[in-house]
């Protein structure tokens, strides 16, 4: 195992990590998006980013795309790369605000955890939409690993900690059984060339309707590239 530092809140650390790995030339064949921040107070990221939607999001969107090339070069027909993206249950209640990405204008902690929660779910869609249409050996997948017991947690009130602390051993998951979906996403034989799912439990779910607009799938897209400062290959796509 070797390890290489990346700082998913930092568009800068991203972009070094980037290089740092293609120096190596080696193969990815499994590309896990799986950081993220919840329910932290207003903040933002060094590029200025609000901090759920910069680090939760865009930083995986800029992640995935700069090692784009990687992952086709190295999946074949018989073998493709696999991209999971980890997203949550919660993107079910979340709401894209494509006038206030950044929820300038009325800052909540759970309502910008969604949000950016629905990004990674609507950019799956829309990467594996592209990813099929170049004729790539890639496939992209999110996955919803259910309520964890991890340390996403701390920043929630102190009673809702209480009540965690009390009932974690019943109603929540270890983080192996919170891994188990990710892990069947990136290794099943039975995801082999299957993309475009919402994975729960190990089984493909629906997901929130709205995460199926394609126009909003394209149109955050689009919007992403220009916030993370890279050329929007969707727009050569029909």
């Amino acid at each position: 195992v070797e390890f290489l530092y990346c700082d998913l809140a930092s568009m800068k650390s991203i972009r070094q990590f980037v290089q740092r790995f293609r120096a190596k030339n080696c193969p990815l064949h499994v590309l896990v998006n799986n950081a993220g921040v919840m329910l932290v107070p207003e903040r933002k990221t060094e590029d200025g980013f609000e901090e759920h939607f910069g680090l939760n999001y865009l930083g995986h969107f800029l992640l995935t795309n700069l090692l784009l090339d990687t992952l086709k070069q190295s999946g074949t027909y018989s073998h493709n790369a696999r991209i999971i993206t980890v997203s949550s249950a919660t993107h079910y209640v979340g709401k894209l605000h494509l006038s206030d990405l950044q929820s300038r204008c009325s800052y909540s902690p759970h309502g910008a955890y969604a949000q950016s929660k629905l990004a990674l779910v609507l950019f799956t869609y829309q990467l594996q939409h592209l990813l099929t249409a170049d004729g790539s050996h890639v496939t992209a997948n999110v996955v919803d690993p259910g309520v964890v017991n991890t340390e996403l947690y701390k920043h929630v009130f102190w009673v809702v900690k209480v009540a965690k602390w009390m009932t974690a051993w019943l109603f929540f998951k270890t983080p192996e059984e919170g891994a188990s979906t990710t892990i069947y996403a990136a290794a099943s034989p039975e995801m082999e060339g299957v993309g475009g799912c919402y994975l729960y439990n190990e089984e493909r779910t629906k997901s929130a309707d709205i995460a199926y607009d394609e126009e909003l799938q394209r149109r955050l897209w689009t919007e992403s590239c220009k916030m993370v400062g890279i050329s929007d290959e969707s727009s050569r796509i029909p």
